[in-house]
């Protein structure tokens, strides 16, 4: 099966999915730390990490998403922890908001899933 990896991180995820059987088929993140780390950590992998998409996923458009079965993302969960003041939705930095995104990518394949 088919997975997207998004709020990649440096990869937790993508190898915990992949040592079941599973194939990642895109994964994304913003910082650029973790880019670099996830690029090394799959660099011997993937011709530069194709399936790395890097920058914020709601200026990524649903286009550069290949089809899937199975979405995981590890989304920053501050806004609603104590560490975030339990900011939720309101958060400052927008960081509660990438909910959404999810959403509106599931929108997107749910025909497919």
């Amino acid at each position: 099966m088919k997975f997207i990896d998004l709020f990649a991180g440096i990869g937790g995820i993508k190898i915990a999915f992949e040592n079941t059987g599973f194939q990642c088929v895109f994964s994304n993140d913003f910082d650029n730390n973790c880019k670099i780390t996830f690029d090394f950590n799959f660099s011997e992998l993937f011709e530069f990490n194709k399936q790395m998409v890097f920058g914020d996923i709601s200026k990524i458009s649903t286009d550069k998403i290949p089809n899937f079965d199975v979405l995981t993302g590890g989304f920053p969960c501050q806004p609603f922890s104590i560490a975030g003041y339990r900011q939720g939705f309101n958060d400052k930095k927008g960081r509660g908001n990438v909910f959404f995104d999810i959403i509106r990518i599931l929108k997107e394949f749910l025909s497919l899933i």
